[in-house]
């Protein structure tokens, strides 16, 4: 018989730095640039596809969206971020070049936090879900190491969540694969000195002693990985999120 769920601790006993329910009409400009890493790549090919209904924030891709780079085919994706640096997320060995000028732009990148994640994952075959926090890299291009709240495959029955190191020498890449919930779902991130800790509807479900301790930013997106097939749109829903900054 397995142990009893950990729990995982109450939020901070203040409102929150950031905070949104997405109820519309607009994307929150203060909070959320609506562009995917747009420094690598062209705005027609970074801009999200979004509307706005009584669930909250419908991320979609449609069938006429290009891919993120060209290189990257086939790769579409829709994605929210709490702002940007250019050169954040030197995440491929084959030549990543700034192909947009791209200031920085820093809404919310504690250096330790806690951020809550409301979603509804994509039933759409070939989707991807995914919220994460990265190393902005504006201090130091090793800043580079990423939270992985999950990482949700259309129709699985399991997430991927933990640390990836990237170009950061001094954390270890570590995943896990962990029980996802289905319909609406909150995931939450806590790190700091004492390391890492993520959870889903209140339970921990990974920890790990180690936390990237310098500003992040916190992106979520909808992705189609492979060849357009079925119908379009394909969607998930954001509905909530709350961040607070506890950078000592």
């Amino acid at each position: 018989m397995g142990g009893v769920p950990e729990t995982l601790p109450e939020p901070p006993a203040r409102q929150p730095d950031l905070d949104d329910d997405f109820a519309g009409p607009r994307l929150r400009e203060d909070l959320w640039i609506d562009h995917y890493l747009p420094h690598w790549t062209t705005p027609d090919r970074s801009g999200a596809r979004y509307d706005f209904d009584d669930r909250g924030l419908r991320l979609r891709i449609d069938e006429d969206q290009l891919d993120w780079r060209p290189e990257d085919a086939p790769l579409r994706v829709s994605n929210v971020q709490t702002g940007n640096h250019q050169g954040t997320h030197r995440h491929r060995p084959d030549g990543l070049v700034v192909r947009t000028a791209s200031p920085t732009r820093l809404l919310w990148a504690p250096s330790a936090g806690r951020v809550d994640v409301t979603v509804t994952a994509s039933p759409d075959a070939g989707c991807m879900l995914a919220a994460w926090t990265v190393g902005t890299e504006h201090h130091d291009p090793r800043d580079s190491g990423e939270i992985c709240l999950f990482e949700i495959d259309a129709g699985a029955a399991v997430a991927r969540c933990g640390i990836k190191a990237h170009h950061d020498d001094r954390l270890t890449t570590d995943m896990s694969e962990v029980p996802v919930p289905s319909g609406r779902h909150t995931w939450t991130a806590i790190w700091g000195p004492a390391g890492t800790v993520i959870g889903c509807e209140g339970v921990v479900v990974k920890r790990s002693a180690q936390a990237p301790l310098y500003p992040q930013f916190l992106l979520i997106d909808l992705w189609e990985i492979g060849p357009r097939s079925g119908p379009y749109p394909k969607t998930a829903h954001l509905h909530h999120v709350r961040g607070w900054d506890l950078t000592p």
